[in-house]
């Protein structure tokens, strides 16, 4: 007789079902785990034999074998200890085999038999819904799992809750969600002493989902800036919630056991390896770009990321998604994020200023932002620059609208975004908008097409920068409240686009 559990396997934010099957049989007694179990799967044989004996269950003296199918699948991680120990206590006729069929099961076990909390709850809960079963995991996993409302959500504490439960002696509650709240940010814009085009710039970025580049000296408060973006960009919807949180739980991200509204801002290291930035290793784990999903992706001291770190970066940018693609696995994940990098001019960084610079300017200029190329460089909505702060203008009183005024217009444009887009699965902000739709939405009046023409031609905008150009312009219109793109609006959008002394 044949017990089954079932579990799943993760690829990429896919999870994939499992069936867990255990069959007791004469013969010498053994343990084994069959179907391309990895290490931590073969290892809870041992777990899941101590923790039984733990409870005073001991196991027949007959041979145990586990089987789990699909046998090509890899199966990874030790969230497979719990859906091993039901099929045995099936098989054992200690908890009912029909119940357990019902169950979509995941938690690692300790010796004692506690269950330990477990990455990827929130899809593994996904794919119970979809399969019309309940899901059932360790407590400290419950709240993020009961997100899902279609599935109903056991979290227990231990293995021996998960037998009183389903034998009737004990019933456990179903989880409830949990959600962490928003934090008022303590970073505002108002502590940037000058700087205004950049703020500006920022603003559009925020209002519109823009990828920035800031190029400035050292301290001329580039991070500073960077730092309080999440303080002007609006909480996430309940489906971008979702759809991050996802990844979030399958990077063991998410705190407290819940969701957040706040949207993610990862700022990595200028030494990261591309499987950090892009996603990899040997189980093609999420990267960066997939971390910052409905976020922010800040990347500081841009041209020092090796070169082919930063060329991976622009078929996320125009796609939304990262495939990677190793020997064992061929993973996808959504990474649809706003790109705000920070470069010094040069490699002393003092290169606008006569006095401080090196001996070798402008070749060092012109080197150092070579690292960055092109066909990456066109992918930047906005270019600023962020020229030094007097030594003056540090004494002066905070001046400019606060964090709280600017994400009021950010927020406003925002939602005319998403009715402009309401039928359109596909597209959120204005930086989503392609084809037709971008001609219709974004269509300047006369004038506007005309400067837009002139400039095209001055600058030898490619067509990506002439479609930029106009989503920009968009944005600017919905920030003034414009239902049409006016003459003023795209000239703006230009001038964050025309390349600087320093980028050029």
């Amino acid at each position: 007789m044949v017990a089954r559990a079932y579990s799943v396997a993760f690829q990429g934010i896919e999870a994939r079902m499992v069936e867990v099957q255990c069959a007791v049989t004469p013969g010498l007694p053994a343990f084994s785990i069959v179907g391309l179990p990895d290490k931590a799967v073969s290892e809870a044989r041992d777990r899941v034999r101590t923790a039984m004996t733990s409870m005073g269950i001991a196991l027949p003296s007959k041979r145990i074998t586990i089987n789990l199918s699909p046998a090509d699948l890899p199966k990874e991680g030790s969230h497979f200890d719990l859906p091993i120990a039901l099929a045995l206590l099936a098989a054992m006729d200690i908890l009912p085999k029909d119940v357990i069929e019902t169950v979509v099961a995941l938690g690692e076990m300790s010796l004692d038999g506690s269950l330990v909390p477990v990455v990827g709850a929130l899809p593994a809960a996904m794919a119970a819904a979809q399969e019309q079963r309940s899901l059932l995991c360790p407590q400290g996993s419950g709240a993020e799992a009961a997100w899902v409302n279609a599935c109903q959500v056991i979290g227990a504490a231990s293995l021996g809750d998960v037998v009183r439960h389903y034998t009737g002696q004990v019933p456990i509650p179903p989880a409830e969600p949990g959600e962490i709240t928003l934090q008022p940010h303590a970073r505002d814009l108002r502590e940037v002493k000058g700087q205004e085009r950049a703020k500006r710039a920022l603003e559009i970025a925020a209002a519109g989902r823009h990828h920035l580049m800031m190029v400035g000296t050292p301290g001329s408060g580039k991070s500073m800036l960077a730092a309080r973006l999440p303080g002007i960009l609006p909480p996430l919807s309940a489906t971008e919630a979702l759809g991050t949180s996802m990844i979030h739980s399958l990077a063991g991200l998410l705190n407290e056991g819940g969701i957040s509204r706040e949207r993610p801002f990862r700022e990595p290291h200028h030494t990261a390896s591309m499987a950090a930035i892009i996603g990899g290793g040997r189980t093609a784990k999420p990267g960066e770009v997939s971390l910052a999903h409905n976020g922010v992706l800040f990347m500081d001291e841009f041209p020092e990321f090796p070169r082919n770190v930063l060329e991976t970066l622009r078929q996320p940018i125009e796609t939304g998604e990262v495939m990677i693609s190793r020997a064992n696995a061929h993973v996808k994940y959504p990474c649809r994020f706003m790109l705000v990098a920070a470069a010094n001019p040069c490699k002393c960084g003092y290169l606008p200023d006569p006095a401080r610079a090196c001996a070798r300017v402008p070749v060092c200029g012109e080197e150092y932002m070579a690292r960055i190329s092109g066909p990456l460089m066109d992918r930047f909505d906005l270019r600023v620059d962020v020229p030094p702060v007097a030594y003056t203008d540090l004494d002066l009183p905070a001046s400019g609208d606060s964090s709280v005024e600017v994400a009021a217009r950010v927020a406003q444009a925002r939602i005319v975004q998403q009715t402009r887009f309401a039928a359109q699965a596909d597209m959120l902000c204005n930086a989503d908008a392609q084809g037709d739709i971008l001609e219709q939405m974004a269509a300047p009046d006369s004038e506007g097409r005309a400067l837009l023409m002139r400039a095209a031609q001055r600058f030898n905008l490619s067509a990506r920068g002439y479609h930029r150009v106009l989503r920009v312009a968009r944005t600017i219109a919905d920030l003034d409240g414009s239902e049409d793109v006016r003459k003023p609006h795209v000239a703006e959008a230009v001038s964050f686009r025309m390349p600087s002394p320093v980028v050029a």
